[in-house]
Parts: C-alpha cells; sequence; structure tokens
C-alpha cells in the first residue's frame, strides 16, 4: 500500500514499466498479481528478487531508453532459464504506464484488504496498528478515549471514538478480526461479551483475540459463564494472544506475534 502512494508520486514525474506475474506454476518466489514498476534508476514493488526480478528490470530499463521492444508476455521457468533453484515457472507482462495511468493502477494493484476491528489505543495497540498498516489489513481502530489516537495515521485505519467502547461490536465489517486490549479489564469484558453476542445472532467474527494471561481469561471465563455464555461459546476466545513461539513481551514483538497470528488465521480461512 505504501508502495502504491511512492507509485503515485513517482508516476507523474517519469515513466516507466509495470511488471506483473501473470501465471505461476510450483515453486517460485512471488504468487500471481505480484507488481514491480521499474524506473529509469529504481523501482518500486518487487516479482521476488533474484535473477528473475534483475532480468526483468533490464529488459524494462531497455525499453525505457528505446533500445529495445518492450515484451508483452514472457514465460520464465526458473530453473533452466535464470538457474534458480526455485524449481517453477512464471509469466510476466510487461506494460508502458506513465501519470495518465495513475487512478487505474491504484485501483487494479489495490489488494483485497481484510477487516480488523482493534480496541485499544495503548502501547500495544499503537504498536499493532504501525504493524497492520503494512499489511493487506483494513484496521478500524476503537478506543472511548479520544486523545489516544496519533494524527497521522495510514489510509487503511479508521480511528474511532466509542462510548461506551463495546457499542462499535454492533456494526463491525463482517469476517472482522477482533483484537481486544482496552486499557480497562471491565472494558475488555465487556467488549468480549459484545462479540460471543454477536456470533449468537451473526456468527461472522472469525477470530477474537484477548490480550492477556491465562490468569486473566480463567477470571473472565468465570464472569462470562455467569452471564450465561456456555463452554463452547467461550472457545471461540483466544487469550492470551500471538504466536506462542514469538516470546518477548515488548509491545512492538507481541505486534509482531498477533500479526502473524492474523496472517495464519486468514491463511486457513482464506473465503
Amino acid at each position: 500500500m505504501r508502495a502504491l502512494d511512492l507509485l503515485s508520486q513517482r508516476l507523474p514525474q517519469e515513466p516507466a514499466v509495470l511488471v506483473t506475474v501473470a501465471a505461476a506454476l510450483g515453486s517460485v518466489p512471488r504468487e500471481v498479481g505480484a507488481w514491480m514498476v521499474v524506473f529509469a534508476q529504481d523501482a518500486v514493488g518487487t516479482i521476488g528478487g533474484g535473477q528473475l526480478e534483475w532480468q526483468a528490470i533490464a529488459q524494462s530499463r531497455q525499453a525505457l531508453q528505446g533500445l529495445t521492444p518492450l515484451p508483452v508476455r514472457q514465460k520464465v521457468a526458473l530453473g533452466p532459464s535464470l538457474g534458480q533453484c526455485c524449481g517453477g515457472a512464471v509469466e510476466l507482462v510487461f506494460e508502458h504506464v506513465s501519470a495518465n495511468d495513475v487512478p487505474v493502477l491504484r485501483q487494479r494493484l489495490m489488494p483485497a484488504l481484510s477487516p480488523v476491528a482493534l480496541f485499544g489505543g495503548g502501547h500495544v495497540g499503537k504498536a499493532l496498528v504501525e504493524v497492520l498498516s503494512r499489511l493487506p489489513m483494513a484496521v478500524r481502530w476503537i478506543d472511548s478515549r479520544d486523545e489516544v489516537f496519533p494524527a497521522d495515521v495510514s489510509a487503511h485505519v479508521h480511528c474511532e471514538h466509542s462510548d461506551p467502547v463495546h457499542a462499535a461490536v454492533a456494526d463491525l465489517a463482517p469476517a472482522s478480526q477482533v483484537l481486544i486490549m482496552s486499557f480497562s479489564h471491565a472494558q475488555d469484558l465487556d467488549v468480549v461479551a459484545a462479540c460471543l453476542q454477536r456470533l449468537r445472532l451473526r456468527d461472522d467474527l472469525p477470530f477474537i483475540g484477548l490480550i492477556g494471561s491465562a490468569t486473566k481469561w480463567a477470571t473472565f471465563r468465570h464472569r462470562l459463564e455467569s452471564k450465561g455464555f456456555s463452554a463452547q461459546e467461550l472457545q471461540r476466545i483466544t487469550c492470551p494472544i500471538g504466536m506462542p513461539d514469538i516470546p518477548g513481551k515488548q509491545p512492538e514483538v507481541i505486534a509482531v506475534a498477533v500479526a502473524a497470528q492474523l496472517l495464519k488465521e486468514l491463511g486457513s480461512h482464506p473465503d
């Protein structure tokens, strides 16, 4: 997404070549849809690095200089052609692009964004937003305190004041992954309960994660049971959150561990 912003800034200044992975077979560096835009001196984005990318950049620059025609489509067997050990094959599409193409390219190259609802603007919340803003995720960042949000956030992060904070659960985007880490255990409990209630009504929140220890979850479990939620319903809550094999309690480390967990969840539920 930041690559798209950089592309939008650069194309009005100089023409370039867009290189896109149109097909992929076997073990390859990047997936179909991966792209890079090659300028005279540098490039934005990547199709996987290595000899594949180096050769595509060289061909693009020769075409930009008028030395050779630009190939339209090119099939590349990574092992036989380039000596790369991936073993697969890709098909690349080359296109001349300029300032006039910026609006179309922004639409075309924008990845599909998965919705994430983040409750809490504390240290971990801020660190998480920094990480998630670099991933193909649309983040709805919610807190009951207005002053916690920074002035400058990514275009894919929407800051929202909600008091009471759990009221925002009702209109979360379907398929939202929910992360709960407010400044208050009482607020956390309210948000968890609201999420469980929504699961009863619509069952459209694939992941609900609560920051905290096993002890915190044991306390929450007891209180939620007293509110009438069953053991089966409580199994839908993940607490603690984050990949367990990533140690460390610094906010930045937790943010990376949680982001990795979200990506893993998305991979196991691609629809």
